[in-house]
């Protein structure tokens, strides 16, 4: 597994951000590293996202800043250029995970079904989003899907939350969870950096015991 991903499964925890002011890019990593989670994946989903990549990485250079909704090349080339150390799509597209493989990025595309697994391992992928998880079955799903594919990881989104990210934690085919219950996009333009902190340490203390 790339270095990346490898520390990604370590801090089982990254924080889905939805960020529409760079300027509190700094307050909102500080608050990820005082609760534990030095990781985020940005979303592209905000004018800001970019800018906000460029600030955390920049200032927290320990933190593992990925951008996610990274839907073209041109997205992954700024991602890149602003110091994003992964890539999370909702999808996949070839074209975008073709790119990403040729650059040397980690590259987490959304899975959603078998054939979506199998086009990620032409490009001889390791991990894959499974995306919306709650809504395509949740863990059930992913047990059913990772029994033909034993060397296939799986990184769930969508639905995710404190009442059931330790079930997915405790299947040793998932490496990690995305979810955005302590980075809220309310929270975030409220300045509550002191609740997203608290929310963190509650996460981390949720999954620190978990074994698979």
């Amino acid at each position: 597994m790339k270095e990346v991903l490898q520390k990604i499964s370590e801090i089982k925890i990254v924080p889905v951000v939805a960020i529409d002011r760079a300027e509190d890019a700094v307050k909102l990593g500080q608050a990820l590293i005082n609760g534990g989670i030095p990781c985020a994946e940005v979303t592209f989903r905000t004018d800001a996202a970019e800018e906000a990549i460029r600030i955390m990485s920049k200032e927290f250079p320990q933190m593992l800043v990925g951008a996610g909704t990274v839907l073209k090349t041109e997205q992954v080339d700024r991602a890149i250029a602003a110091g994003a150390k992964f890539i999370v799509s909702p999808g996949l597209n070839p074209k975008v995970v073709g790119y990403c493989v040729e650059k040397g990025i980690p590259m987490v595309p959304g899975c959603a079904n078998p054939s979506d697994i199998e086009a990620a391992l032409e490009f001889d992928l390791e991990v894959v989003k499974f995306f919306p998880a709650e809504a395509l079955g949740g863990l059930k799903l992913i047990k059913a899907m990772a029994a033909p594919y034993g060397n296939v990881k799986f990184m769930p989104t969508g639905g995710i939350n404190a009442k059931n990210i330790c079930d997915y934690l405790a299947f040793n085919k998932v490496i990690a969870c995305g979810g955005s219950w302590m980075v809220d996009k309310k929270l975030i333009a409220e300045g509550r950096f002191d609740e997203i902190e608290r929310m963190c340490r509650e996460a981390v203390d949720l999954v620190k015991n978990i074994n698979k």
